[in-house]
């Protein structure tokens, strides 16, 4: 059971602590912390339901082409005992449909992580005041109304309305996306609808105290949380279908209403106007039927979606689901984080103000500047004896910098001891430190909020010599402090001045006054140095990224112009909005101006979720990628969910479809190429095995009606197993295409038989059919009659006809393998050979073929018969006379620029 949500950002601190009937000094006692704990629950997360790997093995079985399948081994079963050939045509089709499932099986078999990895992100243990005194206890006994001590290094154990409050810092990242600790405050927010990384006064469950002291109210646990309510979030988001996973349904809705056809008019053809047996031409028909389904297309888009992310991982990009790999490629927009995904998430100090200029960080800076000082005395940062900096990201930025121009920070701090300080403080939003010089005297550092601090300033320290601070100066000062805001960079003040001696009460009345001010320095949290690059590849290839994050709308704009996700220089107001303003749109009115936006600012974990909805009401696929807790709700609604790695959470990584494991947006571009190359290679496949399967029936079918019997089944069993397989799986080996990233991605109305590949089957399977059919009557009334002296009708020249209509064939798909590799390019702008799967494929499938006819004892079995040099050279010739023709209609349609009818390509 979860407890009454209450707004209590927005509530004081007795009022909090009225709704849940505590005293902040007293707290619960036993007995009522029982009692709730009876009414509310645990202070946990509900487990999420996991599937046995027998029901993922069954959800294999539900995919439309599978079902086709399987009613074909049934109908091949029943055929093949009753004309007494057995059912190994049954067997081989069960076979493949069952290694179709067992590869499904293993590359999903990892259950749901998500909710498993938000419960290990909670607080095991927690420090509650119960009757009076603090004890610690399992924060799986925490009820609303407790109260609960936080201390640095302390994990939230529960959501918590602050009422004390000791320079509180918490680091919310994975939950709110802020790139910085949030300082705590205790006042009451006036906004009820405030985001989440604005309630000062709350601290969430599962985020991480980094400095400082509180006390806070609990006000809600488990199921109740910010965290929980992304747990609900992850249980509800829809399941999506992958563009693969609706091509494949409807690919095979396609081919079962041609096949049902082709069986029609067959039997209508041969029993109504051929006058064939009712149940030789019912056979025959069904027979067709069966020819007409490629039955190793599920097995063999496996095998290429497995090789896909086989060499997705070699660059990188870690793929959970083998539909994702082909999603990736048909990715129209790429909504991304911004900290830790576009940005390194660590602050960076990039520029310097003083002697009245604005300097780059990279520029060389006097070590004797007073502001290096200001910054690195007043500091908490520490420094380990590897060199590694440990402390608040703002502080660390400051040191890193100092050392980086060698500054001799530890010598430096040995001479001049810290013997003071007054820390900081949300309120004056300032912090000072006090050393001692060796002539007795005393330093006081500085540093903070620049309006804050020029208001305890009078003098300015210029090219060494300090001066009166007026209050044009200060302006000037404010002015440049403006500008660098403007630019994104939070801006922090330095000052200092000395003393004679120390005062009783170290306080801001009595250190903080007279200062003289050093100077400003602008730190960012710095964009990725490929992610600028490879957002242009992705703007190239005709994807839009689109950046959501945390941070304030000022900043997330600055940061989204120098990615060139918005263009510099220009107004981008109206391409910005905030989470207050999606709050007042509805989802229709988001859905129409969700195009027109690129930067989503201050937002939460539901509008992100809202904002993947918006563009998949637009029908556009789209990717999220992103790593922190935050993230999770919206990477598994999205079409395809990117996690980060090494920085991502576990929670991250378990909604995602795609891991990156190294951080590195570029590689997502790297994996789209992979996925544009994997779809590629499945429509290839495609079309090859639907043009010899096209080709096939119409050999068969066209026979039938001229009183032919030009194929037995073990000729059609053998040239599926043999020609089909091993070049259709080379096929998936293919090389990316090098202009794959000049085209646009594909629409969710485009599929496999899309680009000109259902045109292309059509015509190349009906040239194979009459290229086999006219071997089969050049064979047996030419050759065999005419230059052998067989009579027409004799088995001798049948069979040789057969055996030459089954080695044409064979070949032809052979030497259609390589037609297959460009639907309008000339298969020879290219190195047709490159390769070396599909050559190696080739050449073991020939040797099989060959074998079978060549062989004594195998080819009795097949019912063929050698054809000499001569009947080899017809059949070869007329085999190579495929790519011959397929090359001049490519051609033809090239010159026509029919090609350009079907793709589209981006110039850039």
């Amino acid at each position: 059971m979860s407890e009454e949500k209450i707004k209590a950002h927005h509530l004081s601190a007795d009022q909090v602590s009225e709704h849940f009937d505590v005293d902040p000094q007293q707290g619960l006692s036993d007995q009522e912390a029982k009692t709730r704990l009876e009414k509310y629950g645990a202070n946990e997360l509900n487990q999420e339901e996991t599937t046995t790997l027998f029901q993922k093995f069954v959800e294999q079985f539900k995919d439309f082409m599978i079902i086709v399948l399987l009613i074909a081994a049934i109908i091949s079963a029943v055929i093949g005992i009753i004309e007494g050939e057995g059912i190994s045509d049954a067997i081989i089709i069960l076979v493949v449909v069952i290694l179709n499932a067992i590869m499904g099986v293993f590359q999903e078999s990892k259950a749901e992580e998500a909710i498993n990895a938000l419960k290990d992100l909670s607080s095991p243990e927690a420090t509650v005041r119960r009757r009076g005194e603090f004890r610690t206890i399992d924060s799986k006994e925490l009820v609303p109304g407790d109260i609960v001590l936080l201390e640095a290094g302390n994990v939230v154990p529960a959501d918590l309305r602050l009422f004390e409050s000791n320079s509180l810092q918490i680091e919310e990242a994975a939950l709110t996306g802020e790139s910085v600790p949030v300082f705590k405050d205790i006042e009451t927010l006036e906004d009820e609808e405030v985001g989440l990384g604005d309630r000062d006064n709350m601290a969430f469950s599962s985020t991480n105290v980094t400095y400082g002291r509180g006390l806070g109210i609990v006000t809600a646990t488990g199921m109740g949380t910010e965290v929980g309510h992304i747990a609900q979030m992850l249980s509800s988001a829809d399941k999506q279908v992958t563009p693969l996973q609706r091509d494949q349904e409807n690919l095979g809705k396609t081919l079962t209403k041609v096949i049902i056809a082709i069986a029609i008019i067959t039997f209508v053809v041969g029993y109504f106007f051929k006058g064939m047996p009712f149940v030789t031409i019912l056979l025959i028909s069904i027979s067709l039927a069966v020819a007409a389904i490629p039955e190793g297309l599920p097995a063999i888009t496996t095998i290429i979606l497995s090789i896909g992310t086989e060499t997705m991982a070699k660059r990188n990009a870690l793929v959970r689901t083998l539909p994702a790999v082909e999603t990736l490629g048909s990715t129209q927009v790429i909504s991304s984080d911004k900290t830790g995904t576009l940005t390194l998430n660590e602050m960076t100090i990039e520029k310097v103000f003083y002697n009245n200029e604005i300097h780059e960080a990279d520029e060389d800076i006097d070590l004797e500047l007073p502001l290096l000082k200001a910054i690195t005395y007043a500091n908490d940062s520490n420094v380990d004896s590897q060199g590694k900096i440990t402390g608040d990201p703002t502080e660390t930025a400051m040191i890193q910098y100092a050392l980086d121009k060698d500054y001799p920070l530890k010598e430096n701090l040995s001479a001049q001891p810290r013997v003071g300080e007054v820390p900081f403080d949300s309120a004056r939003k300032l912090m000072s430190t006090i050393h001692k010089l060796d002539d007795g005297r005393y330093v006081v550092a500085v540093k903070g909020a620049p309006d804050q601090l020029l208001q305890r300033t009078d003098q300015i320290i210029l090219n060494g010599e300090v001066q009166s601070l007026d209050d044009k100066m200060k302006q000037d000062i404010l002015d440049k402090n403006n500008e660098m805001a403007r630019q994104a960079l939070r801006v922090l003040a330095g000052a200092y001045k000395y003393i004679d001696e120390l005062p009783n009460e170290l306080t801001t009345e009595t250190i903080e006054k007279d200062l003289i001010f050093a100077g400003l320095v602008g730190m960012i949290d710095p964009e990725r140095a490929e992610a600028a690059e490879a957002i242009q590849v992705a703007k190239g290839a005709g994807m839009r990224t689109v950046m959501i994050t945390g941070d304030h709308a000022v900043t997330a704009q600055a940061i989204a112009e120098r990615l060139g996700i918005l263009k510099a220089g220009e107004d981008n107001s109206s391409h910005v909005i905030t989470g207050a303003e999606l709050n007042e749109l509805s989802d229709e009115e988001l859905a129409q101006k969700v195009t027109d936006l690129s930067v989503y600012a201050r937002v939460s974990p539901e509008h992100k979720v809202r904002i993947i909805k918006a563009w998949q009401t637009n029908d556009v696929t789209i990717s999220m990628t992103g790593d922190g807790v935050n993230d999770a709700p919206s990477l598994k609604q999205a079409d395809i969910g990117v996690a980060m790695g090494i920085t991502g959470t576990e929670v991250s990584k378990g909604a995602s479809d795609m891991i990156l494991a190294d951080d590195n947006f570029a590689t997502i571009v790297a994996a789209v190429e992979e996925g544009r190359k994997v779809f590629s290679n499945i429509q290839k496949a495609v079309q090859y095995l639907l043009s010899a399967n096209l080709g096939e029936v119409m050999t068969i079918f066209l026979a039938t009606l001229f009183g032919w019997q030009v194929l037995e089944p073990v000729h059609i069993l053998w040239i599926n197993l043999v020609t089909d397989v091993f070049p259709a799986i080379a096929l998936g080996m293919e090389p990316a295409e090098v202009d794959s990233m000049n085209h646009p991605p594909r629409s969710k109305d485009q599929s496999f038989l899309s680009f000109g590949v259902m045109p292309s089957i059509i015509y190349q399977g009906i040239l194979e059919g009459s290229i086999t059919l006219f071997i089969y009557w050049f064979g047996r009334y030419v050759y065999a009659s005419g230059q052998l002296g067989y009579d027409v009708n004799s088995h001798l020249a049948i069979n040789m006809a057969e055996t030459m209509a089954f080695a044409t064939l064979g070949l032809i798909q052979l030497f259609h393998s390589y037609n297959v590799k460009y639907i309008f390019k000339s298969l020879f702008s290219q190195n047709p050979f490159n390769n070396k799967f599909l050559n190696g494929a080739t050449i073991l499938s020939g040797i099989l073929l060959f074998a079978v006819i060549l062989i004594p004892g195998i080819n009795t079995f097949f019912d063929v018969s050698p054809i000499g040099v001569e009947g080899w050279s017809l059949v070869i010739g007329a085999a190579f006379l495929m790519i011959i023709v397929v090359e001049i209609i490519k051609a033809i349609l090239r010159a026509n620029k029919i090609d350009e009818k079907y793709i589209r390509t981006i110039h850039k």
